[in-house]
């Protein structure tokens, strides 16, 4: 494997890993380790596509990025 499939496959592996503890009921969706585990492996795997100029995937983790971002955000602001 090269440095952009490594890139892509850690990417994944963080986003399967907080949909795995989601599933466990053991972080729910509002969990600060559940929105950075998707947005820092949304982000490697939109990098890892945009090496690859793989578009759809471009598209597709981008968007799960941007969302991510959004909960941080909201999170940020819960009192």
């Amino acid at each position: 494997m090269n440095s952009i499939d490594w890139i892509g496959f850690i990417g994944v592996f963080l986003i399967l890993i907080a949909f795995f503890l989601n599933e466990r009921e053991l972080i729910s969706t509002k969990n600060l380790w559940f929105i950075l585990l998707n947005l820092v492996g949304a982000t490697l795997a939109c990098l890892a596509s945009v090496l690859l100029n793989y578009w759809p995937f471009i598209i597709l983790e981008g968007v799960w990025a941007l969302i991510s971002v959004n909960a941080l955000v909201r999170y940020s602001k819960t009192p």
